[in-house]
């Protein structure tokens, strides 16, 4: 079983996997090609990126950790896919240093924007790095989801921070530098150049619900499952969701 698939693992990624899935395979259609060239920053030790590959598409991980990408070596031989996967030290502030520019015809960007200086710089390089109507997908931490889970803890001080603060942070102690709202995320990919095909809520429920339930109750990770796939693209739960995701095109 993939990493991806695992119970856990898929109430954290299913609803990306399955609209990025969706996305590469159409890609393959409009390119005739048997294989994609993928770009992951901030890949990390290939959480993605092996699975990818799994599907035939040759993938590079920009990364700045050395042992992540230890890592990722590892679990693409274990999965493989080692031919198709490359790992490189660097971050998407100096992504051209490491790849190609206009090389590739998909990026993903996923966890780098909470932690990078400059996101609408790292935006735009992951979009450099695309060909003509190249796939990118972001994928960054919610403001909305991090105010319920501070509310929901009793944090209520906390949780009003975090509404009002600029970078979305609840304090000192907050191990993230930033949040984004679906506004913010939807601008800084249409400024690059993107033409956002669909925006998706990310762990809507996942988070707030017990894992003791999910766990020991018959069907409900299946029916959690299918609950945070159906929201998933609904506005109206964008604003409570942990995790925002952006799927779009590179503009022509």
């Amino acid at each position: 079983m993939s990493d991806l698939m695992r119970p856990r693992a898929s109430l954290r990624t299913a609803v990306v996997w399955e609209v990025l899935k969706d996305a590469l395979d159409r890609r393959v259609k409009a390119t005739g090609t048997d294989g994609l060239d993928v770009l992951d920053t901030g890949g990390g030790s290939g959480y993605f990126a092996v699975p990818v590959a799994k599907l035939g598409h040759r993938v590079t991980v920009v990364d700045p950790s050395p042992n992540a990408l230890f890592a990722l070596e590892r679990r693409a031989a274990e999965a493989g896919v080692a031919d198709r996967v490359r790992g490189v030290q660097g971050d998407v502030h100096g992504l051209f240093d490491v790849v190609e520019r206009g090389g590739h015809d998909a990026v993903l960007c996923h966890g780098v924007l909470e932690y990078v200086d400059d996101p609408a710089e790292g935006v735009r390089n992951a979009v450099d790095a695309l060909r003509p109507a190249g796939v990118i997908s972001l994928l960054a931490a919610g403001l909305g989801g991090a105010v319920l889970a501070r509310a929901l803890a009793g944090h209520f001080t906390e949780a009003r921070k975090a509404l009002t603060d600029p970078a979305g942070r609840w304090g000192e102690g907050d191990p993230v530098p930033r949040r984004f709202t679906a506004e913010q995320l939807t601008e800084l990919a249409e400024d690059a150049g993107v033409t956002v095909g669909a925006v998706h809520g990310v762990r809507v429920f996942a988070d707030l619900v017990p894992g003791v339930l999910v766990d020991t109750e018959p069907g409900a990770l299946d029916a959690l499952l299918k609950l945070e796939a159906a929201a998933a693209e609904l506005p109206a739960f964008h604003s409570v969701a942990t995790q925002l995701h952006v799927l779009g095109e590179k503009r022509g």
